[in-house]
């Protein structure tokens, strides 16, 4: 059974008029992982979110940021489809690596 954890990297922040470090963009990275056969079998996609700034949306302040927190606010501004692609994704490279596909060899013509 394959569990997957997103895991933020990096924040970028601005400050405005208002805020300071409000976050505009995160760096994230979705890890899956598999036991199989004994063996863990894992495999990451990294990627980023940008944030629109909004007057009078809801402002947490840096330091009270947590991973959770932001990956809620990456999960929700991708929608459901797109994270299940992603960890979708995440699932196929696991299974390259438990069962590797078959590549061609180049053989030497038999004439």
């Amino acid at each position: 059974m394959k569990k997957y954890i997103w895991k933020v990297s990096n924040l970028f922040t601005v400050n405005t008029d208002t805020k300071t470090d409000y976050v505009v963009t995160a760096v994230y990275d979705i890890i899956g992982e598999e036991v199989s056969e004994g063996e863990t079998y894992t495999a990451t996609l990294s990627n980023s979110q940008d944030f629109t700034i909004t007057e009078g949306s809801t402002f947490v302040p840096y330091a009270d940021l947590t991973n959770d927190i932001v990956i809620n606010w990456i999960q929700d501004g991708l929608g459901e489809d797109l994270v299940a692609n992603y960890e979708s994704s995440v699932g196929g490279m696991i299974d390259s690596k438990i069962n590797p596909p078959v590549s061609p060899t180049n053989e030497a013509l038999p004439w």
